[in-house]
């Protein structure tokens, strides 16, 4: 029992038996910085049971807890609030026990729960992953961490969009106009080679609609007339019906494109336990939608076409079955979303991580299985996020104007080399310390810029600023974490006896405090899909610390069981960093 139930049931207590009223629950607070105390207890929602003056409600019930509770040592009213101070004893009795854990916070799964799926990335192979991907990639693969520590078996999958008219303009540009180059004879990466012939591709659409409209055709007319369009259209034609000279090409392609994310996704540091096709399940959704005509879920049209009446739900109708029998999107997602379950059994639960411009589609694939009857439906969520933009606009692939997520991965290592050598940071490390450090803090300063901020805010993105060591950024906590390995070096007596009794300073208190709020940010960032409350706890904490290392003495003082307790609080500090960054994607360094 922690020391908050054992509150709140001698408050219920006392107000039985100073009122003889019954009371069903009570309302806590954090205690006000300016205020003396640990806990505080609202005592204005008790004024629906009994009329009173608050501050003498809260007089009385403090006395009674002074009186029946032995960690409560003290009490104050301030306006209607209780705040109870309670015994040092009590908190170096919590410490020890977080002390003893190595993986307080997190939980292990239970073997009767249902695991959770986690879906991010789901590129297009036509061309690179970019800045968009970066967040969606961070935030998919953070959720399914956070997810997995606050005791749930996670599986990390993303459906790769490997067919359709983006991905043969590509093919059709380097048909063209490729003169038969490849990643090993250009030295690119596959995924970047084939993003160029998709740029090359819209430049020479541009061209040819140009020079129609120049023989006076309609802008309107020549777009869907440009010759290199209707090849396109074309060779897509011929990839459905499984033309051997298409498919073969369009295997070379995708391969070279594969191996180009694989490089990508281990430096971004995240990984998959299943990957999805989008060539294989685009089919699977027909046999669905059949049993759903059957199911009276869906009806058909004199056209042939099927669809699902969701305007009794506040939608409109959603067709899920062209006339020509040809599947549509969200046919895709139906049978994609099935075929996972029936893959991995233990799976009851989906989070998609897609941006918010997809919003109403995946409120009405949801609600379309939950009318199927698929028990695990309700376990569905949307992990929508905000654009990421940049200081100079938004990006547009067509025009090659994306920004490449290699390359702003090497932008951010260049930036936090410059500022690192600028700050004097890294001064007698050698070359291949240096390189790597530089890549801690950059990819660090990137993901803590990005997971910081609530996923459904746009971000607007400034590599300069997010490699800052000072303020609510990755380098910075970085740092912090690199300071105290620094501590725990110099400490070089023995720092393990376990203290039971002392007086402790009062920032030892709060950071106490602060560090037994862990487990509950975790369950509460997995409750809300939301990294950024992790990172901001993280942040909170080493302010704390911060301020707890300029104000007490840890290595200087002379007390042995004051330097023994400074010490453990230092390094179980340290430990919680790097777990919440572990959450995060991030790596700290042991010297900074």
């Amino acid at each position: 029992m922690t020391i908050q139930n054992t509150i709140e049931s001698y408050i219920k207590k006392g107000f039985l038996k100073i009122y003889q009223i019954e009371i069903p629950s009570v309302e806590f607070q954090a205690t006000r910085k300016e205020f003396k105390g640990d806990i505080t207890v609202v005592i204005f929602p008790l004024l629906r049971y009994i009329k009173g003056n608050p501050t003498e409600i809260g007089e009385k019930l403090g006395n009674y807890l002074l009186e029946n509770v032995a960690e409560v040592i003290n009490f104050n009213v301030i306006n209607g609030f209780l705040n109870l101070v309670i015994e040092d004893g009590y908190f170096l009795k919590l410490f020890n026990l977080m002390n003893q854990n190595p993986t307080f916070g997190f939980e292990s799964p239970k073997e009767s729960d249902k695991a959770m799926m986690v879906e991010y990335s789901s590129p297009n192979t036509n061309k690179p992953l970019h800045l968009g991907h970066v967040r969606n990639n961070l935030l998919g693969f953070a959720v399914a961490e956070i997810i997995k520590a606050s005791g749930k078996k996670v599986y990390k999958t993303q459906i790769i969009n490997d067919r359709g008219i983006h991905i043969c303009k590509s093919m059709l540009a380097w048909k063209l106009f490729g003169n038969g180059e490849t990643p090993a004879s250009t030295g690119l990466k596959g995924d970047k080679l084939v993003g160029n012939y998709y740029v090359k591709f819209d430049q020479e659409y541009k061209k040819q609609i140009a020079q129609f409209v120049e023989k006076g055709i309609s802008e309107d007319e020549a777009k869907k007339t440009a010759p290199i369009l209707l090849e396109a259209q074309e060779m897509l034609r011929k990839w459905e019906n499984e033309d051997e000279e298409t498919v073969s090409l369009w295997k070379k392609m995708n391969q070279w494109v594969y191996k180009g994310f694989e490089v990508t996704y281990k430096n971004l540091g995240v990984d998959f336990d299943a990957l999805y096709y989008e060539s294989d399940t685009y089919l699977i959704g027909k046999d669905i939608v059949a049993q759903g005509i059957e199911k009276g879920v869906f009806y058909k049209k004199e056209d042939g076409s099927v669809w699902c009446d969701l305007t009794e739900d506040g939608l409109d109708e959603k067709i899920v079955l062209r006339s020509d029998g040809t599947a549509v999107y969200i046919t895709q997602d139906i049978g994609t979303a099935i075929q996972r379950v029936n893959d991995l059994k233990d799976v009851g639960g989906m989070v998609y991580t897609v941006g918010n411009e997809q919003d109403y589609h995946f409120q009405v694939l949801f609600l379309i299985l939950k009318k199927l009857g698929f028990d695990w439906a309700k376990n569905l969520f949307h992990l929508s996020y905000g654009m990421v933009d940049l200081p100079s606009g938004k990006m547009k692939s067509r025009e090659g104007t994306v920004v490449d997520a290699d390359d702003l991965m090497d932008e951010m290592t260049e930036t936090a080399k410059n500022i690192s050598e600028e700050l004097g940071k890294l001064d007698g490390y050698s070359e291949e310390e240096k390189n790597e450090l530089h890549k801690i803090i950059g990819l660090g300063a990137l993901k803590y810029f990005i997971l910081k901020v609530d996923p459904k805010k746009r971000i607007l993105f400034d590599p300069e600023s997010s490699v800052d060591f000072q303020g609510n950024t990755g380098p910075f906590i970085q740092y912090t974490y690199a300071r105290i390995q620094s501590i725990i070096r110099k400490a070089t007596f023995d720092y393990s006896l376990e203290i039971n009794e002392l007086e402790l300073h009062e920032k030892e208190r709060e950071i106490i405090k602060l560090m037994s709020l862990f487990p509950e940010t975790i369950q509460q960032a997995a409750d809300n899909y939301s990294p950024a409350i992790i990172a901001n706890y993280t942040y909170d904490l080493v302010k704390e610390f911060n301020s707890f290392y300029q104000n007490v003495s840890i290595l200087g003082e002379e007390n042995h069981q004051k330097k023994i307790i400074r010490v453990q609080i230092s390094k179980k500090v340290a430990n919680i960093i790097k777990q919440a960054f572990s959450l995060l994607g991030i790596q700290v360094p042991e010297r900074m």
